[in-house]
């Protein structure tokens, strides 16, 4: 499996959808301010879900910005 690795897709409607491999220790808080940034940046609705062997961030337009779902690293 790849590490410290994202793929992000921009779908018709707008959406990002961001899958990441395995994130290495010492680039695991520079991914997560990445995604924060990237969440903060596009509002919206935020949901994460963690999947086997890979993460699946997507981050809509919507007025308000909510963070569900969470995960433990």
């Amino acid at each position: 499996m790849a590490t410290d690795r994202m793929n992000i897709r921009i779908l018709e409607d707008g959406t990002l959808v961001i899958e990441t491999d395995k994130i290495s220790g010492p680039n695991h808080i520079n991914a997560e301010k990445a995604l924060d940034f990237l969440s903060k940046e596009m509002g919206g609705k935020t949901v994460r879900e963690r999947r086997p062997n890979r993460h699946v961030h997507e981050h809509t337009h919507d007025t308000e910005h909510e963070h569900e779902g969470g995960h433990t690293h």
